[in-house]
């Protein structure tokens, strides 16, 4: 691995005096209230609200672990980069009630629906989630990225990192991240696909890489007999955490809850359906290469994980070693940003607002800030338990959020498409769920210490995804056994926030916020996602 030089320090350089500028522009700008501070006034065109979802989602233990699948043998979990068409669920299915009902926050939205139970449940649960996971995960991932790159400590890079972007997240509120994730959304896309051309150019191109690993290792679809990845109980758990992430979670909605109207946030959605089709190619593919690379005797990784950073750095010249390192910084500040505000919009809206109903806007503003604070705060105080995590940061990830997207994903479909469904069926969904998930986390965490016969260890080792497919299966029943024991709700509560509940005026409404161009992308997207699912497979391999 080479370091950076003196070339490669000015284009970082250069990209962090755009950044900060960008972000002293935002911060001069006062936010007078919190529809300005958490939502950036919902005054913002598809193409920022596009930009923002994509660089919410690819962080830097995005980028190093996906690179990592494509290094380890580990290409079924391509399925999650294939989530455009769930994307394009968003802004088709679930904007339209988001946006008419008017809510800050998801929380929010279930207690419009339901009822103030169900808000508290998913806003403490949502924000103990982030900070074990999305914090965790992400800081530990760009401390190892800005080590090996800039030959800095692991424990120098992460906190200047978590320091400078809680900075401006903290002074900036929401319209800072999105400004901000949009140069970083450019830098991170341009970096990765110049190293993805010299990388297949290093090794002689796609024919030679396919011959070079075997063509067999492309295979996403694995048969139902594995014993880590089947194909069924792979699709059906990744689609409910796909649900889950891209149409629930507070970090992606309020992307699109940023829009000035459903027209720029289905819009956005689109655009961001169409920017997800890239890391297969941006990320994932440099993987395969720097595998290929190795088995060829020109690169030397020990962990799959060290994959991109080693690519990176071994085949890039000067100046775009400086550019694509930029865009890793990109990948981790943004992520890191986006879960900050989502944080400190959860806490502020969802818990202190209800706790103090009659505080003025300037004070929820001030409290946001001070949120946003604690949050930077414990994300440092995690990072010594960061570096403990193994290898595998990905699917760490996707096996964590099988266990927490079930109920949530359960209530929201729930929710939207049956007006049956009451607020006791929703909470004893979410609490169950949630006591559920967390049991079988912690029985996967202590197995080793169970006798391999004993029943503990039997429901410890069942494989993650086909436990997340009868966990949402088990969540559907609950929500709807426990409705059915209870009265519906009345048709005014629920007015707007069901399928068969939206009014004529609403339905015109909705209609007149697309046209033939919206339904041509989206189709030409869903047809990009199925060609991929088919090239990646045995028929064509």
């Amino acid at each position: 691995m080479q370091n950076l030089d003196s070339l490669d320090w000015i284009v970082i350089c250069c990209y962090f005096i755009l950044l900060l500028a960008v972000a002293w522009w935002v911060i001069k700008q006062r936010q007078k209230d919190t529809q300005d501070y958490f939502l950036a006034g919902r005054n913002l065109g598809w193409f920022v609200v596009g930009a923002s979802i994509f660089a919410s989602n690819i962080g830097s233990e995005h980028v190093v672990g996906l690179a990592g699948n494509g290094a380890g043998d580990k290409m079924p979990l391509l399925i999650y980069e294939l989530h455009a068409w769930i994307v394009l669920m968003l802004g088709w299915v679930f904007i339209p009630f988001y946006v008419r009902s008017g809510v800050f926050t998801m929380p929010e939205f279930l207690e419009k629906r339901f009822d103030a139970r169900s808000r508290w449940v998913l806003s403490v649960v949502s924000i103990i989630a982030y900070i074990l996971t999305k914090v965790s995960v992400t800081i530990y991932a760009g401390g190892v990225v800005v080590s090996s790159l800039m030959g800095i400590p692991f424990w120098i890079g992460a906190v200047a990192t978590v320091v400078l972007t809680g900075l401006y997240t903290v002074l900036g509120g929401m319209r800072a991240v999105v400004y901000t994730e949009t140069i970083q959304a450019i830098v991170l896309v341009i970096g990765a696909g110049i190293l993805t051309y010299l990388g297949l150019s290093e090794i002689g191109g796609w024919s030679n890489l396919k011959a070079t690993v075997g063509t067999e290792y492309f295979n996403m679809w694995r048969p139902n007999t594995d014993p880590d990845y089947p194909w069924l109980p792979l699709f059906i758990t990744s689609t409910i955490v796909g649900i889950w992430y891209w149409c629930t979670d507070q970090v992606i909605v309020q992307r699109v809850l940023t829009a000035k109207n459903i027209k720029e946030a289905r819009r956005g959605s689109i655009f961001g359906a169409l920017l997800k089709l890239m890391p297969v190619f941006l990320f994932l593919i440099p993987g395969v290469v720097a595998l290929g690379l190795k088995m060829q005797g020109k690169l030397e990784w020990s962990s799959p994980d060290e994959a991109f950073p080693v690519l990176m750095s071994s085949i890039l010249p000067s100046g775009l070693r400086g550019l694509v390192a930029a865009g890793l910084l990109a990948a981790l500040m943004s992520s890191l940003a986006s879960v900050f505000n989502s944080c400190s919009t959860l806490f502020t809206l969802d818990i202190y607002k209800k706790l103090k109903p009659n505080k003025p806007e300037e004070s929820l503003v001030k409290t946001g800030r001070i949120a946003t604070f604690i949050v930077v705060g414990l994300g440092l105080l995690w990072i010594p338990i960061i570096t403990k995590l193994s290898s595998g940061l990905y699917e760490y990830l996707q096996n964590v959020q099988a266990y927490i997207s079930p109920p949530i994903a359960a209530v929201f479909l729930l929710g939207i498409f049956y007006k049956r469904i009451n607020a006791n069926g929703a909470i004893a969904t979410l609490i169950a769920g949630f006591a559920i998930g967390f049991s079988k986390l912690t029985l996967e965490i202590v197995k080793d210490s169970f006798a391999k016969e004993s029943v503990l260890y039997v429901i410890a080792d069942i494989n993650w995804l086909v436990f997340g497919a009868y966990f949402f299966m088990i969540c559907v029943l609950i929500c709807v056994g426990v409705s059915l024991l209870y009265t519906k709700p009345s048709e005014k509560k629920i007015e707007g926030l069901t399928f068969t509940s939206v009014t004529s005026e609403q339905k015109a409404i909705t209609r007149a916020s697309y046209n033939w161009k919206d339904i041509v992308i989206t189709i030409i997207t869903i047809l990009i996602v199925v060609y991929i699912m088919i090239a990646f497979s045995k028929l064509t391999l």
